[in-house]
C-alpha cells in the first residue's frame, strides 16, 4: 500500500479506504518487532506498539457493535474489556492481535457494506461519561470518520513508541514491509541497520 490513499470513487469508498490507510500505517510500527518487543513500553506511558494495535482493533469492533445496536455490556464488565485492550499479555501474540485485527477490518467492511445510507442514525449509548449526554444519535458517516481519527491517533503514538524502541520510523518500515529498493531517499529499515 502507498504511503497515500489511493483515488476514491465516492464518500463511503473514501472512508473506508482512509481507514484502511490508517491501519496500515498502525500495522507499520509492528513491522520487524519480536513479541516482546512489541509489548515494550518505552516512553513514560503504559502503552505498547502491540497494547495499541490490541486496543484500536477491541475499539473497531466495538464501534460496528454500536452501528448494529448490539446491547451493551454491563458496565463492569466493560471497564475489565477495556483495561485489558491496551496491554498485549505474555499468553498472546504480535501475530495473533495482526490477524484479531485484520478480522476486525474485515467486519467493518461487511457492516459497512450493508448499509445503504451512511446517515443512518446511530444512538449514542447511555450511561458512557465521555459521550455526550445532549446528542441522541451519531450518524454511520460520523462513525467511519471517529474511527479514522482514533486510529490515526494511536498510529502516531505507535510510530513514537516504536522509534523509541529501536529507532525505526514510518517510511524505512514501510519500504522495508513493501520491498522499495533502497534510494538516495530512503533506505529501508533491517534490525541490523538500527540503533540498539
Amino acid at each position: 500500500m502507498a504511503g497515500n490513499v489511493r483515488p476514491v470513487a465516492d464518500e463511503r469508498d473514501g472512508l473506508l479506504s482512509f481507514l484502511e490507510q490508517q491501519r496500515y500505517v498502525l500495522r507499520l510500527a509492528a513491522h520487524g518487532l519480536t513479541d516482546e518487543q512489541a509489548r515494550l513500553t518505552s516512553t513514560k506511558s503504559t502503552l505498547s506498539v502491540g497494547g495499541l494495535i490490541k486496543h484500536v482493533a477491541s475499539t473497531e469492533y466495538g464501534w460496528m457493535d454500536t452501528v448494529l445496536q448490539v446491547p451493551q455490556k454491563p458496565f463492569d464488565e466493560a471497564v475489565a474489556e477495556y483495561e485489558d485492550a491496551h496491554r498485549l499479555r505474555p499468553d498472546e501474540t504480535l501475530a495473533g492481535v495482526l490477524a484479531r485485527y485484520d478480522e476486525v477490518a474485515a467486519r467493518t467492511a461487511e457492516v459497512i457494506a450493508g448499509i445503504e445510507d451512511l446517515g443512518q442514525a446511530v444512538p449514542v449509548p447511555k450511561g458512557v461519561p465521555w459521550f455526550p449526554q445532549d446528542v441522541e444519535a451519531w450518524s454511520v458517516r460520523w462513525v467511519l470518520l471517529h474511527l479514522i481519527q482514533e486510529t490515526a491517533r494511536h498510529a502516531g503514538h505507535a510510530d513514537i513508541i516504536r522509534e523509541h524502541i529501536d529507532g525505526a520510523t514510518a517510511f524505512p518500515l514501510m519500504a522495508a514491509a513493501e520491498g522499495w529498493p533502497e534510494s538516495p531517499f530512503i533506505k529501508p529499515w533491517t534490525p541490523t541497520t538500527q540503533p540498539a
